[in-house]
């Protein structure tokens, strides 16, 4: 069985509200589990892909300072 988990996390929150994102990431977050690692990458990819140059080098700058 082949999934594209992008095609399902982006189908499963497709008319979902800023509140309602922002509810999904808090809740993946809290769980800690290695499952919803795809779905998180799903988001990472679409924040990565809608952001300008400026803002991902915010990301960058914030995500350097969260692993170091």
């Amino acid at each position: 069985m082949n999934i594209d988990i992008r095609k399902a996390v982006l189908h499963n929150i497709h008319k979902n509200n800023q509140q309602q994102i922002k509810d999904t990431i808090t809740d993946a977050v809290a769980r800690n589990e290695e499952v919803v690692l795809p779905g998180l990458g799903v988001l990472m990819e679409v924040l990565w892909k809608e952001s300008t140059p400026d803002q991902q080098q915010q990301i960058l700058s914030t995500l350097e300072k969260g692993v170091q």
